[in-house]
């Protein structure tokens, strides 16, 4: 057999019984996370042409978009999954060589679930396979040294989720996972230096480029069946030589994976709850504040802190802004919050912010670096203009798996974000259909999320 047969065969051998009892309430938890970043997304600028695109595409009204209308699978699948990864709000894995996102598969799952009818336990189950292929890749075969981004294994992991949705036989899934495999290969380009919306993009867009190689597999076309170890395939050409053993495989990886606390990139997490606590202990004046020292590990100093992925003090828009830690510091200190306003173009613009951001210096600590991923260590030091000095040091934070999230906390995120979109009573149905989710039918939750409140365009342009 080849790698991608035994990972069909786990696919087909996938069951909502096999997850276990804790896995089937994160997964739940995960689902209600990335449905508050949905809809706190819907007045997005790239998402608004998002939505214009497909919809002048158009196609068979097959599934429902966030917001009303419908449309063809694979283009709900981007605008919907682009909903999810705008406020870039939603969960992450952490490797010791990768960070990938994995409700970033949740978009076109739900798609393919909606396509064919599935319930609640099927699209949970779906679910579970995508984030534990995910998962698993960035595990054993990470991209990022290699110049390619974590979005080349969305590829493989929705390919996989949607398959189980849409009920794939082994041999289709294997084309399904082939195809969506050899055909998305992402540049880690996409978050380096000046950063462009398609790092928002490139994930909704992979996905729906899944759905749509499992639909073609459906049909029967055929695809490679050696991508992952042949001739130029996926091992020689990118991840190197790696084993993963899918026979014994569970599903259980959705338990490992961390919720964000504040909107701003996974590895800020713990920093910014450093830097607010701080603040609230010693009513720290920003506009006294002469120079912030970070110390981390050097995920974080190369991604957001300046090092090998590009300088973070030349700060225009969002996604600029969500991928510097200068800023989110700094932001943090003004407005006591790292929430959507904080990345308004008025308010990136600001004088505060952009003053204060470059006095924050960034640097990577060796200690730290060996600790991560188990945990997200980072040191904090204020140095005020009148001589004084707060220090402080983190491990963690609430939503880390050291602390992960409850349900309670992110039922709040859920109706922060959600409330400007969505009425009460949508809000509490949507809420209640999650936490049942295992006994409703999908059609439901697609029904409830299609009376999001979409604001007039003019209100919003990027």
């Amino acid at each position: 057999m080849t790698e991608v047969e035994r990972l069909a065969g786990f696919v087909e051998r996938a069951a909502y019984e096999a997850i276990p009892a804790s896995a089937r309430e994160h997964l739940k938890i995960r689902v209600l996370d990335a449905l508050a970043c949905a809809i706190g997304a819907i007045d997005g600028g790239p998402v608004a042409l998002i939505r214009d695109h497909v919809t002048d595409l158009g196609g068979s009204p097959q599934c429902a978009l966030i917001g009303g209308g419908r449309i063809a699978p694979d283009r709900a699948a981007l605008f919907n999954g682009a909903l999810v990864r705008y406020l870039d709000f939603n969960d992450s894995y952490l490797a010791p060589g990768e960070t990938c996102h994995p409700s970033d598969n949740l978009a076109a799952v739900l798609a393919a679930a909606e396509l064919a009818g599935r319930g609640g336990a099927e699209l949970l189950t779906a679910l579970a396979v995508a984030y534990q292929v995910q998962c698993r890749l960035s595990d054993e075969a990470p991209v990022r040294d290699k110049g390619f981004d974590h979005v080349t294994h969305i590829a493989y992991a929705a390919a996989a989720g949607v398959a189980k949705a849409l009920g794939l036989d082994p041999g289709a899934t294997a084309n399904a996972v082939a195809i969506a495999g050899t055909a998305f290969n992402a540049l880690r380009v996409t978050r380096t230096g000046a950063l462009s919306h398609w790092k928002g993009l490139a994930a909704p867009h992979a996905a729906s480029g899944a759905l749509h190689a499992a639909l073609l597999a459906r049909r029967g076309v055929t695809g490679p069946a050696e991508v992952f170890e042949g001739n130029k395939g996926f091992q020689e050409a990118i991840a190197g030589p790696y084993t993963i053993d899918w026979d014994a495989e569970g599903l259980d990886r959705a338990e490992r994976t961390v919720i964000k606390r504040y909107n701003a990139e996974i590895h800020s997490q713990a920093t910014i709850e450093g830097v607010l606590e701080l603040k609230r202990e010693h009513g720290i004046d920003p506009g006294r504040i002469e120079r912030i020292e970070i110390d981390t590990f050097d995920v974080a100093y190369h991604i957001i802190g300046g090092g090998e992925e590009g300088e973070k003090k030349t700060i225009r828009t969002k996604e600029e802004a969500d991928h510097s830690l200068p800023y989110m510091v700094a932001v943090a200190l003004l407005d006591g919050a790292v929430l959507p306003a904080q990345y308004e173009e008025e308010r990136i613009g600001r004088e505060d912010v952009q003053s204060l951001l470059r006095r924050v210096e960034v640097r990577p600590d060796e200690a730290y670096s060996r600790r991560f991923p188990a945990e997200m260590p980072c040191r904090i030091g204020i140095a005020m203009a009148d001589g004084r000095r707060f220090e402080a040091e983190k491990r963690d934070y609430e939503g880390f798996t050291i602390r992960p999230a409850r349900w309670e906390t992110v039922a709040a995120k859920f109706e922060s974000l959600a409330e400007p979109f969505a009425a009460a009573c949508v809000r509490r149905e949507i809420v209640e259909v999650v936490a049942g989710l295992e006994r409703r039918p999908v059609a439901d939750l697609m029904k409830e999320l299609a009376k999001v409140r979409v604001p007039p365009r003019e209100l919003k342009e990027e």
